[in-house]
């Protein structure tokens, strides 16, 4: 992987923690809307990790590939990213 760990790993286990702390929200009977709002903070942190990895895909696989002719492959992986995305 060509993202800085430095930025994703903290982001992963600050995550992981929501996802820890949404469990047990669940688990005490905790009020809808706050567990929603723990949700989209959760899915907000990933959305970002997930735009690390995309920008450090795009500035170096993708790039090598360019130079190296290859960028039909990368294209398509993207595309069908993309595609994930957009469901």
């Amino acid at each position: 992987m060509k993202a800085d760990a430095k930025v994703v790993v903290p982001l992963l286990k600050t995550a992981r923690g929501q996802l820890d702390g949404l469990l047990r929200m669940v688990e005490d009977d905790r009020y809808c809307m706050d567990i929603s709002n723990q949700l989209l903070a959760t899915i907000s942190i990933l959305n970002k990790v997930n735009r690390e990895v995309l920008k450090a895909h795009l500035q170096n696989c993708v790039k090598e590939a360019v130079l190296e002719g290859k960028e039909e492959e990368k294209i398509d992986e993207i595309l069908l990213l993309l595609d994930k995305i957009s469901k």
